[in-house]
């Protein structure tokens, strides 16, 4: 489909976000070649170069190309009735193009009467806000207001395909263009092999009193014991340095579990078996931090036990400051929490005590090869 424009047969093309150009040979359509195509046809180009093209790739004119970029300010219009979340990893279709994107910072709100610029955490259901759009991977755009279709953008959500926002690019930040990945030697495989083992997350999940910390200490005392490299990462610990910034509202747990499965994956890179034990209680976020990892690398590792029972240990006291209205957004009593679908270890702690549980996921860590015994 020609987007906006005119393409002629000779034309010098440009294809993004690869950068690589190459010469219009024909323009192909069933009842014949063309001389040139306008806006709104659809045509097949030939071109005069064999070179790599894939659906969300744009051609355009060498002379006037649009940007390439993974980092944008723009307005959203919010759709669905679960507020946006900055951190929480939504799919981003812009024209033929699908890539992960995460809302890194919501500038403000638009108060839709006044259009005044409100200071805000979320958007609600039909709010609309300014915000910088972070995503996966480089992709090519046009500011709207110059293209609608290389400009506008939907949001869909990861886990029901739902849409749930649309928007419109402003521009590029200029961060996008000055930051670039830098090559090095040593990489991860190497790093996992001077320790013998393999780099890897195991990612403990599970209302507040299960044990999660309990039995991820232990898992950690025996792989320790056994000669391996490891880093644990409990809930608590971090608010006190990295996350002490952040309450506990949806959106700031959203974020809380964001900043943790990064750390985890540099960890990861450097060949360390990493113990994670937080709530966590959104299965999408759960899902980002396994794909931040290499298929095999994340073991989702589902503490369980029933409400009454966390309740009934309650070792911090926290359920009854909750149910008195002390504590706010506390997950099982007034937030939700989604457990796993398909977790790689379920420990039921009503049934399995803490050293018995850990055996259960250090011998699973030696059958699936992550180590070769402890």
């Amino acid at each position: 489909m020609v987007s906006s424009g005119t393409i002629r047969s000779g034309d010098r093309l440009r294809v993004l976000p690869a950068g690589k150009e190459s010469r219009v040979a024909r323009i192909v359509t069933q009842n014949g070649d063309l001389a040139e195509a306008v806006a709104g046809q659809s045509v097949t180009l030939t071109l005069a170069d064999e070179i790599d093209i894939s659906r969300g790739d744009v051609l355009s004119d060498t002379s006037d190309p649009p940007g390439v970029a993974d980092q944008f300010e723009t307005t959203l219009i919010w759709m669905a009735e679960e507020p946006m979340l900055p951190g929480r990893a939504y799919w981003l279709k812009l024209g033929t193009q699908l890539v992960s994107a995460t809302i890194t910072d919501l500038k403000y709100a638009v108060n839709v009467n006044t259009l005044e610029h409100v200071a805000a955490k979320t958007l609600e259901l039909n709010a609309i806000g300014v915000c910088n759009v972070n995503v996966g991977q480089p992709v090519a755009f046009d500011p709207y207001g110059k293209n609608q279709d290389t400009g506008g953008f939907i949001l869909i959500d990861r886990m029901t395909n739902a849409t749930v926002g649309a928007g419109l690019i402003h521009f590029a930040l200029r961060r996008s263009q000055n930051i670039h990945w830098q090559s090095v030697d040593i990489n991860k495989m190497a790093r996992a092999a001077l320790k013998g083992q393999r780099g890897c997350v195991m990612w403990f999940t599970g209302l507040s009193g299960a044990g999660k910390s309990t039995i991820a200490n232990l898992v950690e005392r025996r792989l320790h014991a056994g000669g391996r490299h490891t880093y644990l990462l409990d809930g608590d610990n971090v608010r006190h340095g990295l996350n002490k910034d952040l309450g506990f509202t949806d959106a700031d747990r959203v974020e809380n579990v964001r900043r943790v499965a990064e750390v985890a994956r540099l960890m990861v890179d450097a060949g360390l078996i990493v113990l994670a034990s937080f709530i966590s209680p959104f299965r999408s976020e759960r899902r980002m931090a396994r794909e931040l990892v290499e298929t095999g690398e994340f073991i989702e590792v589902f503490v369980d036990v029933p409400l009454a029972l966390a309740e009934r240990r309650d070792p911090k006291g926290l359920y009854k400051k909750a149910r008195r209205g002390e504590i706010k957004h506390f997950t099982g009593i007034d937030s939700p929490y989604e457990p796993p679908e398909h977790a790689e270890i379920t420990i039921d702690t009503s049934a399995l005590a803490a050293d018995k549980a850990a055996d259960v996921i250090v011998q699973w860590l030696v059958k699936q090869g992550m180590v070769d015994s402890v």
